[in-house]
């Protein structure tokens, strides 16, 4: 049902959307957190979220063993499902009171083969058996901004623990004007995964606008020629920067370890008005 609902860490909204019966948005503190539809998982309304699915897409054919970092109403566990059955898929999700509403709400139970751990990031991912996933999705937000302590080397040592040798990390990061923490990010993917792209709208990747960016990384060699035409050809045109031209734009940038004072990017009060 439309309305309000008090969760673990605060309250959470949720809208269904008036052009689509089973589509849904998830909003928390104002920010909208996640759409699904719940007669169409693989109808992805958020842009952003598509670029995700193009880098999923472009996987080695196949069931995949996934792990997501960041809940929300589950959107890309419930496409990984439709478009690869017999997916396995862990869900670490640290707010209890919000797992449940999508259970009891969005129809989380019936998504197959999905698990869902209680517990932040860190802690839920250090629980994980080394090399058990070939994708990893970390998509973590407190509202509007992302936790720091998920964007540091040390973390990300602990993903490339779990990751296979072929496995993609797929990171969704927000940032605005001179995007010095997504230069700094992704300085410290940089040190830790040997081939990495930047996916984004051109606006955002110019630092013009405050909005989301897609990081794709692996050991393995990414699909850059078919990422780059497929970010091209969506709705925003978006642009894959990768190679030299990504060293570039990080070039200066300081990777972020743990126990630095770093701030996360927090967007313009007025983004999200609606």
């Amino acid at each position: 049902m439309p309305g309000r609902y008090t969760v673990t860490f605060g309250e959470v909204e949720l809208l269904q959307d008036l052009d689509r019966p089973g589509g849904w948005i998830l909003l928390s503190g104002g920010v909208p957190q996640s759409y699904v539809d719940l007669d169409d998982p693989e109808y992805l309304d958020f842009e952003y979220v598509r670029l995700m699915a193009d880098v999923i897409d472009l996987l080695d054919d196949g069931p995949l063993e996934a792990v997501h970092v960041g809940g929300g109403a589950c959107t890309i566990p419930r496409y990984v499902a439709a478009t690869r059955p017999g997916s396995r898929q862990i869900v670490v999700e640290p707010d209890a009171g919000l797992v449940q509403l999508v259970r009891d709400q969005l129809r989380l139970k019936s998504v197959p083969l999905l698990k869902v751990r209680v517990a932040d990031g860190r802690a839920g991912s250090a629980q994980l058996w080394d090399d058990s996933a070939d994708l990893f999705v970390l998509d973590a937000f407190s509202g509007a901004v992302m936790p720091v302590e998920l964007a540091t080397a040390e973390y990300l040592a602990d993903v490339a623990r779990v990751l296979r040798y072929r496995g993609t990390l797929l990171v969704n990061l927000a940032d605005g004007r001179g995007l010095s923490f997504a230069r700094r990010f992704l300085a410290t993917v940089l040190d830790t995964f040997r081939h990495v792209a930047l996916l984004a709208d051109p606006g955002v990747m110019r630092g013009r606008r405050f909005g989301n960016l897609i990081v794709a990384a692996s050991r393995m060699e990414l699909p850059l020629d078919d990422l780059v035409r497929r970010a091209a050809g969506g709705l925003s045109q978006a642009r894959c920067t990768h190679g030299e031209a990504l060293r570039k734009f990080v070039a200066g940038a300081a990777p972020i370890h743990d126990g630095q004072s770093v701030a996360a990017p927090v967007p313009p009060s007025t983004l999200f008005d609606r």
